[in-house]
């Protein structure tokens, strides 16, 4: 659900995954992964990252409901 919350706020805001890991240094490919295997979970460290450069709270990424951007 994660990787799916992340995707649809970066698509309302016009931007890749693939600029938001290279934007905040985060190895390519990580975030696909969030939402692939089970037990690949994203730090917190990396989830903040993601959530100040999308500019959401970490919550909303970590949210079981559909976030509507």
């Amino acid at each position: 659900m994660i990787y799916e919350n992340v995707k649809q706020i970066a698509d309302a805001k016009g931007v890749t995954i693939y600029r938001i890991e290279r934007d905040t240094k985060i190895a390519n490919g990580i975030i696909a992964k969030w939402g692939k295997t089970a037990n690949q979970e994203p730090s917190a460290t990396n989830l903040k990252k993601v959530a100040d450069y999308l500019e959401v709270d970490m919550n909303e990424l970590l949210s079981d409901e559909q976030v509507t951007h």
